[in-house]
């Protein structure tokens, strides 16, 4: 079972991919998409070096569902409050994720993103 600080710093590797992709068009809940993110709480966290197979996988399913704006912005409100309330996150290493999945975010990922401005 993941503690609250790992599901958190999942949360803001999350933003990452909310801010680019909404997965449907019916409610967000943020369950969904920390199980699809799990396996990238220890790189965020400092425990792992390399980036897990599965964090990427996650990754680009969460960014290949992608479908409406209103939803991207449902996902970056309830990760962005999970992850600031969070501790013990490498933002520097969240924020890279995408990129070293090759997923490409054109905005910086940071706890005060607005999300009421992601497309």
């Amino acid at each position: 079972m993941a503690s609250s600080g790992i599901v958190k710093a999942m949360c803001l590797v999350v933003i990452t991919v909310a801010l680019v992709a909404p997965l449907a068009e019916a409610a967000v809940s943020c369950s969904p998409v920390v199980t699809s993110l799990k396996p990238c709480f220890s790189y965020v966290q400092g425990g792992n070096i390399v980036i897990p197979a599965a964090c990427c996988d996650g990754i680009k399913s969460l960014y290949g569902a992608a479908k409406t704006t209103p939803y991207r912005q449902a996902v970056c409100n309830c990760l962005k409050s999970l992850a600031g309330s969070s501790s013990g996150i490498n933002f520097n290493k969240a924020a890279g994720l995408p990129g070293k999945c090759g997923v490409s975010i054109p905005y910086k990922i940071a706890p005060s993103t607005d999300c009421s401005k992601v497309q």
